[in-house]
């Protein structure tokens, strides 16, 4: 497995942690660090809320209907900024599921692959992981829990353990 300098890292934030929630915010960081962040407004459908959820990542339904993108909207913004390309996730086993209900709820046809950040993580990487993302989050003094921060964190904290292990 090919081991990129900088991943594309995507993260999602979502309306709770069970399988009737649903994406409200998504974030990515491309190799060369630029960055793209939107809130999704909740298709009809969408109507489960958790207050936990709400209260770790500060985003309120109020919030997503008054400045969220639709999810044809989002979905076709992140094909513009993805296609053809692998993204990583750390949280693949609910980020994938996730952006698979933003892309069928907005008929829209995902044009990227999504994979999760242990693919391309070696193992050392993997044992220095979770001391140096606490150095990098305490370092980077970013609110947590906003998807293009936590994605920023991710491929910070990917670099970091990459040049310590001299990869």
């Amino acid at each position: 497995m090919k081991h990129p300098k900088n991943p594309i890292i995507i993260d999602l934030e979502a309306s709770g942690f069970g399988p009737q929630s649903y994406p409200i915010e998504v974030g990515i960081v491309l190799e060369n660090g630029d960055r793209f962040c939107t809130l999704i407004s909740p298709e009809e459908e969408w109507t489960h809320w958790s207050d936990s959820a709400e209260a770790l990542h500060g985003i309120t339904r109020v919030n997503l209907v008054a400045a969220g993108k639709s999810a044809r909207r989002v979905a076709e913004q992140l094909n513009g900024w993805l296609e053809g390309k692998t993204v990583y996730s750390d949280g693949w086993v609910v980020d994938k599921p996730w952006l698979t209900k933003l892309f069928y709820a907005a008929g829209v046809e995902m044009k990227f692959q999504v994979s999760s950040l242990e693919m391309i993580m070696t193992e050392p990487q993997i044992l220095l992981w979770d001391e140096t993302k606490v150095k990098v989050t305490e370092e980077a003094k970013l609110p947590r829990h906003r998807a293009s921060n936590d994605a920023w964190l991710i491929q910070e904290t990917y670099r970091h353990t990459s040049s310590l292990i001299g990869a």
